[in-house]
């Protein structure tokens, strides 16, 4: 264990994982570029990718979805920083010119998230396409996607918990960590290494990321067992709907709904979850009155 701590460092004491001086950029002749930034974008492309491979093991014409990705990406990048600015607004309404600036995060998956499907039934109604069987292949995408985004907050330093002392804890130099996202507890259990003073926090963009991973495992080995079209929309609404809902409650950084103390995301979480698990019962059994029926006029023949 190292007995001083750099400003750029990050630790997880309790895994024996030091990482020493990772910069949030680098930069190439002359140009800075945001690891946040590099990452988003690594992620959006695997993320198309895998959606277009799943589009092959629909059986669905793979140009639709590299047609639909073009528009589903770019608005929903504006949709997540819309979302987050709305819901941030005093944070912007004296500088309007720093809601165009991303390059230190500030981007809502939400907000992303409701544009992608938004960007969908437009595409599809216009395409006559139907955008169930799209949006089950693009689910696929849009979760892999956020598994890897979510190391963009790590390289930030940023979507992280309140303090703790648990086996996961993810220690971070102060300085390195924007102010508004420290809460008493971090205050309360500053310590210093060193000339630097450090957090020590529960790592939620890791939690998720996790979250994210098990429910695309559990989305891949379920695929050829869906019983309709929208099912594994409704899987990845009710997943990360809930898994978002319990990790968003130790977040310090939370999005919260004008006038009170009730974090956005948990509600819309929790509200997706139930909605996904409402409506899966509802289709499911409109499919076994239509088998029932179905089988009942075969034997009446």
């Amino acid at each position: 264990m190292p007995d001083i701590m750099g400003a750029r460092d990050i630790a997880f004491p309790h895994l024996g994982i030091y990482i020493e001086n990772l910069p949030k950029s680098f930069s190439v002749f002359g140009i800075e570029i945001a690891f946040y930034g590099l990452i988003i974008g690594i992620g959006v492309i695997l993320g198309v990718l895998m959606a277009v491979k799943m589009a092959k093991l629909e059986g669905m014409n793979p140009d639709i979805i590299w047609d639909f990705a073009i528009y589903a990406v770019i608005f929903s990048v504006i949709g997540a920083r819309i979302y987050y600015v709305v819901f941030s607004w005093d944070m912007y309404k004296d500088d309007l010119l720093s809601i165009f600036n991303i390059r230190q995060g500030g981007l809502a998956i939400y907000g992303g998230v409701i544009a992608a499907f938004i960007t969908l039934f437009v595409y599809s109604r216009i395409k006559k396409l139907s955008p169930y069987q799209i949006g089950d292949c693009g689910v696929y995408g849009l979760v892999l996607g956020q598994i890897i985004g979510r190391w963009g907050n790590f390289f930030n330093r940023e979507a992280f918990g309140s303090y703790t002392d648990s086996l996961f804890a993810m220690r971070l130099p102060v300085d390195a960590v924007r102010f508004r996202d420290m809460a008493q507890s971090h205050i309360d259990g500053m310590a210093a290494m060193g000339d630097v003073n450090f957090i020590q926090v529960h790592p939620t963009f890791l939690y998720e990321g996790a979250w994210n991973l098990c429910l695309l495992i559990v989305m891949l080995l379920y695929h050829k067992r869906k019983k309709y079209h929208g099912q594994m929309c409704l899987f990845y609404l009710g997943g990360y709907g809930i898994g978002r809902f319990i990790i968003e409650g130790l977040r310090t950084d939370q999005l919260l709904i004008p006038g009170t103390q009730i974090a956005v995301s948990q509600v819309l979480g929790l509200a997706l979850f139930i909605f996904a698990v409402i409506l899966n019962v509802i289709v499911r059994l409109r499919l076994l009155k239509n088998t029932n029926s179905t089988e009942k006029e075969d034997k009446e023949q």
